[in-house]
Parts: structure tokens; sequence; C-alpha cells
């Protein structure tokens, strides 16, 4: 899908394309491409063959998947400065391999941006030197508040497309292994989501991995009231979520996502990697139990539910604050 992300978000084409693949386990990715270990070590041998004819001054990762690390790697050992933009973010659970791209990238980079405090006390806990540490907000809500106009003007037919009302449907996404991977675990949530949707209509952008999984345990789609379709672009997802009652998911963006947006979201995971979204956000961390699940979604129904608040920095204006330190710092370095 990242040829449909270049269209929709008018993203200038890259100069350079690794030709590797998308990670495994990619939020609205498609299937991924090989085990982590040789993915990992492709991106490193095709990325350092860049770095080598281009010597950049500065290399700059984002988020948490496998191309982050290697990069960051690459860069650290031709001795090229690296900055992690979302970094700090923690889940403590290290069987995510996206907590150990994030620590380990942390730990190799110069400049750490950060998305909220807790983040900049995960790092300085760490051992990492405040200096190199700097909260400048959530990127990702950058792309949200220059998009979401654009999101209502071309997505309005959506709706009517899969017989929707305007927050009289939820949202629901599903991929990630502890989820997916298991054929008990998945039963147990169809089902939930079958109860659910007794209660509201779900629309389900199908993840192929989570698809596969379906198929391979030769299980059951619940019933009528949960709509599968296929994965959605940027604006599509947008749209649905912005105009959805409520949000189930294990993504670790669209939590950030549906508390900018104020809509209820249940995290379908025993832990979060960006707790600040149910600190103070509209998240709630239900894991796959199917009790809490629903205790949630009946406050939400019945309007009981919390209100949520938008974190500091979660304003749009992150990437110029990253782009005015890169400036200054940079200058400094260079005198």
């Amino acid at each position: 899908m990242s040829g449909s992300f270049f269209k929709e978000l008018n993203i200038p084409k890259p100069d350079h394309n690794l030709g590797i693949g998308h990670a495994p386990h990619r939020t609205r990715s498609g299937a991924g491409s090989g085990s982590h270990a040789s993915q990992t070590a492709k991106i490193m041998i095709e990325f350092e063959r860049v770095c080598l004819k281009e010597r950049p001054n500065l290399v700059i990762v984002v988020g948490d998947v496998n191309s982050t690390f290697a990069g960051a790697l690459v860069a650290a050992k031709l001795h090229i400065p690296v900055a992690h933009i979302e970094a700090g973010l923690r889940s403590f659970d290290m069987s995510m391999p996206e907590e150990i791209n994030r620590i380990l990238t942390d730990h190799i980079s110069d400049y750490l941006f950060t998305s909220c405090q807790q983040a900049n006390k995960n790092l300085i806990n760490e051992g990492i030197s405040k200096k190199k540490i700097f909260f400048v907000g959530n990127i990702m809500i950058d792309t949200l508040k220059s998009q979401i106009s654009n999101a209502k003007c071309q997505n309005l037919r959506i709706l009517k497309q899969f017989n929707l009302k305007s927050k009289e449907y939820a949202v629901l996404t599903l991929h990630r292994p502890s989820n997916v991977d298991s054929k008990k675990t998945l039963k147990n949530l169809l089902e939930t989501f079958k109860i659910i949707s007794k209660k509201i209509p779900i629309i389900f952008p199908i993840h192929p991995r989570t698809l596969k999984q379906i198929k391979k345990f030769k299980l059951k789609i619940p019933n009528k009231q949960l709509k599968i379709v296929p994965p959605l672009n940027y604006l599509e997802m947008l749209y649905l979520m912005a105009n959805s009652k409520l949000i189930l998911t294990d993504s670790g963006g669209i939590q950030e996502e549906a508390t900018v947006l104020k809509v209820p979201c249940l995290t379908l995971r025993k832990n979060t990697e960006r707790p600040i979204t149910a600190e103070i956000g509209t998240n709630t961390i239900v894991g796959q139990d199917r009790n809490k699940i629903l205790k949630q979604v009946n406050k939400i129904l019945s309007g009981r539910y919390k209100k949520g608040k938008i974190p500091k920095y979660w304003d749009g204006k992150t990437a110029k604050r990253i782009i005015k330190i890169l400036k200054k710092k940079i200058c400094s370095n260079q005198k």
C-alpha cells in the first residue's frame, strides 16, 4: 500500500527505493516479506550502499520497525549522526519485536525526539544523556491534522458504500501475532466481536496476516453485522475512524489517532508503548478479556465512557520543532 500513501498524501517519490518489502508487522501495510533477521540484514546492505554514495550529514529514522533499527545501525557504524523520531516509547514487553527495535535504536542515536514526557523518563532511566533528548510532540498527528479536511472531502461516500451511519458503527483492526497466531485467542476474539456486532455494526478492514490465519484455522466470520473489507488507504481509514462511535484495535498508532480524534478506543493488547493515550486520552487497555471488552463497550454505548484529553504538543507542529532543533544543532557542530 505504500504507493497509495505517496499518491494520496502528495509525498514526492523517494530518490532511493531499497526494494526490500514491508516489515512483518506493519499496521496498515500488506503482508511481510522474510524473517526479521533476513529483512534487517537486507535493509542494512542496501542502505549502506546509499549512505556511502550520498554521504549524508544526518540520518533520520522514525518509529520502531525493522528498517528503523537497520538504518540507525548502518549510520552509527559509518559515524553518521542519527536522529530517532518517536524515541523513548516502551511497552516493557520484550516479546514484541518492535520493543527490541525501539531500545536498540535509542541507544545508538544522537538526537532523540519524544512524543511525551514519559518517553523522556524512560530514556533517562536507561542511562541516556538528557542532552540528547528533545520533547517535541507526536509527528504522526502532524499528518492527521494536515489531512483531516482532505479525508472529509474525499470520503463522504464511504459511509454509504458500507451502509453505515456516522457515530453508529465501530471500527476494528487486528494484526498482531499475540492476537491472530493462536487459534484459541483468535476464535475468542471473533466470538467477542460477534456479541458486540449485535449492539453496533463493526467495519473490519482486514490485515492480510489476519485473513490468512482465519483461513488457516478454518474459523467462521461471525455475522453480517461484522463487515469485513480489504485494507483501506490512509484517508479512508482516517474518515472512518473520525466518524465512528468506537475503535477496537491492537495498533499503536491508532491509539494515538483516536485520542486526538476524541473517539473511544479499546486496545486489544495486555500493554501499550503509548500509555499516555490510556492515562489522559480516550484509550483503555482491555487485552483479550471478553468481559473487560464488553464492559467498556457497554460504557461507550451508554455514554458513560471517559472523555479524554489531547496530550501536550500533539498539535500538528512537531515537524517544525524538530527542524528548528536540528538546524541549530547541525549548524553549531559545523562551526
